[in-house]
């Protein structure tokens, strides 16, 4: 059974859980902008039992707390941080998509013992600009969520997958999310340039893009990639922002191939 803990970081209490076995090798996710770490729930199943696999909500979602916007990505790293630091996490593999991806790019840079390897998702050193976040806020704060939930589903997923029932669940997760924790995290993105630390980066990463993504397209997410030297990237078919949702088995193949690889074991 899964292990549910809370980590409090600055009085923020962000809600954690933990797969597999207490001394397994680690593997963190990280979710995405308008998501919680149920993102992650197909994946998990299809990953070695061996590993002890640690999701946790970023502050502003799911189940952890909602502090007053904005957020700043300095924070958002901080929380991960603290999330690998109570578990007493070294030497991971970071699964990181969209705004985690960002997420795993910081801590990468900020704590090296911590993360062995990367998983940058859907993402980018950089993504978007500050207009286009500050707009996006703008409108969320007039309208509300479930008034653009259609777009973003657009921008989420293929046609095909935005055609059929299993959108719904994703649609209501993100028209779900409080106000304060989606505008949060999108100011945190709009601050967020990583192009030179990233460039730093020597580790084994492998970089995922969907071809029907229309948050990150795939060359904003291999020109991020390529940064960081030595790096693998892997475009999946047919799907869009979230490859995990529509396509868990195509996209476990591809971690679990970059674990045999890395030797994270």
């Amino acid at each position: 059974m899964p292990e549910t803990t809370q980590v409090v970081r600055d009085d923020v209490k962000l809600h954690v859980v933990v797969d597999g076995p207490a001394t397994g090798p680690a593997i963190v996710f990280a979710n995405s902008l308008g998501t919680d770490l149920r993102l992650w729930d197909a994946i998990v199943p299809l990953l070695p039992a061996e590993y002890r696999v640690i999701r946790y909500d970023m502050r502003g979602h799911g189940q952890s707390d909602v502090p007053d916007a904005a957020y700043t990505m300095g924070q958002l790293v901080s929380d991960a941080e603290a999330v690998c630091d109570a578990l007493n996490v070294r030497d991971a593999l970071f699964v990181g998509l969209s705004v985690g991806g960002m997420v795993a790019q910081g801590l990468a840079v900020k704590r090296p013992e911590m993360i062995r390897a990367l998983v940058l998702s859907n993402t980018a050193a950089k993504i978007g600009n500050k207009k286009l976040w500050q707009d996006r806020i703008d409108a969320i704060r007039k309208h509300g969520l479930d008034a653009m939930a259609d777009e973003v589903m657009k921008r989420w997923f293929s046609r095909a997958f935005n055609a059929s029932p299993a959108v719904k669940p994703w649609r209501d997760m993100l028209s779900a999310t409080p106000v304060e924790g989606y505008t949060g995290i999108c100011a945190a993105i709009a601050g967020t340039d990583f192009y030179t630390p990233t460039s730093g980066l020597r580790i084994p990463t492998l970089g995922i893009a969907g071809s029907e993504d229309g948050a990150t397209p795939p060359d904003l997410v291999r020109e991020t990639i390529d940064l960081i030297p030595g790096s693998q990237f892997a475009l999946m078919r047919r799907v869009g922002h979230l490859p995990c949702v529509e396509d868990p088995e195509g996209y476990a193949n591809l971690l679990n191939q970059f674990i045999k690889d890395t030797g994270h074991a």
